[in-house]
């Protein structure tokens, strides 16, 4: 029992950030708080993928320095989510950046960072 909690471990993980994020940028006013949010469902996401492609006991796929044991494709660590991690982590740091380019532009423009105030004023 208690192995089979391990394994799944990473996967409630997931859910629990899914959660905090959501909640996060649903009911937070403060754009920069917002960008948190969406940052913890990027790490969500991150580690799901991570997780998906976890092999327990399974070796790096890098063929030049894997032991005999290692020849069989059951006991390699699938490297396609490790490269869509890679990319999406990527991705994630461009796209934080231009969110709070934008959160730095409306505090300028509008002098606040509250949502509510900032759809009031529509200027």
């Amino acid at each position: 029992m208690s192995g089979e909690v391990f394994v799944n471990f990473p996967f409630i993980i997931v859910a629990l950030l899914l959660a905090i994020g959501f909640y996060t940028i649903g009911f937070k006013r403060n754009l920069i708080k917002v960008v948190i949010g969406i940052e913890i469902l990027e790490g969500a996401v991150n580690l799901f993928l991570v997780a998906l492609g976890y092999v327990k006991g399974g070796y790096a796929p890098i063929y030049t320095l894997a032991p005999p044991e290692a020849a069989n494709p059951q006991n390699m660590v699938l490297p396609t989510p490790q490269a869509l991690t890679l990319t999406s982590i990527v991705i994630g740091v461009a796209v934080s950046a231009l969110m709070l380019a934008f959160a730095v532009n409306i505090y300028k423009h509008y002098g606040t960072l509250d949502v509510t105030k900032i759809r009031r004023l529509r200027g």
